[in-house]
């Protein structure tokens, strides 16, 4: 992996995190900003963690610096260039980790885990090729964007040890009522963390008509509110007994 500048992200308004983030390696969102604080908020002791579709293995490096980590950190991602992304940042903040390459939970058959953070992509794969978030890295969540989200809700019970914690995004530019059905089926408690509004970016309103038909059909949501379009974030924790 080449060499490269650093890239800047900010896990919260006192601490910045360096990474390096090579072309094909999905970049933190918004969305990751409010994942990792939502279970930074929620958790009070350390564990043993998996991040799972790691990408860059921001969410899990952040944890591990807020001392919410048992060491080491476990990470997995389809992607082998993630990986090494993964295992590269790692080293920049001395952190020990296992990586595994493979999709969802297949690499960890066997092991389970206190806390699984869920970041894999979640939005409807027509609203992901029309966006600059997946420019070079793949989205095949599905045309509604539920279909990974709903694989890792059904699976991670299975990976979870009693009392585990789950925590996932559920993006309203995904058919999130069926996300949330699923999580109920396989959870006894499911609880929202945390809800952020985004305004859509501007160059996607070239694209309102493909937007309209989507949220006619159910498959995504947004509203409009002081002139823009607006979607959401939502951060749950669902809780394995």
């Amino acid at each position: 992996m080449s060499e490269q500048t650093p890239y800047k992200f900010n896990i919260d308004n006192n601490r910045e995190i360096l990474l390096n983030l090579p072309e094909g390696v999905f970049v933190p969102t918004g969305t990751t900003t409010n994942l990792i604080n939502a279970v930074k908020g929620y958790l009070k002791e350390p564990g043993k963690v998996l991040d799972l579709g790691a990408g860059s293995g921001v969410v899990g490096i952040a944890l591990y610096l807020s001392s919410l980590v048992k060491s080491p950190l476990y990470a997995s991602d389809l992607s082998e260039r993630s990986i090494k992304c993964i295992q590269k940042n790692a080293e920049i903040h001395q952190i020990p980790v296992v990586t595994k390459t493979g999709s969802l939970f297949e690499p960890w058959n066997g092991n389970t885990f206190d806390y699984i953070v869920d970041d894999i992509s979640g939005v409807a794969e027509e609203v992901a090729a029309l966006s600059q978030w997946f420019d070079n890295v793949p989205c095949q969540a599905g045309v509604d964007g539920a279909d990974l989200v709903i694989r890792v809700l059904q699976e991670a019970p299975e990976y979870l040890n009693p009392g585990g914690v789950l925590f996932f995004p559920v993006l309203s530019l995904s058919n999130s009522e069926r996300i949330l059905n699923t999580a109920h089926q396989h959870f006894g408690q499911v609880k929202l963390l945390r809800h952020e509004e985004w305004p859509l970016p501007k160059e996607m309103y070239q694209y309102m008509e493909t937007f309209n038909r989507l949220r006619a059909e159910g498959y995504i949501q947004y509203e409009e509110k002081f002139g823009m379009m607006l979607w959401s974030t939502d951060i749950y924790a669902a809780f394995n007994s």
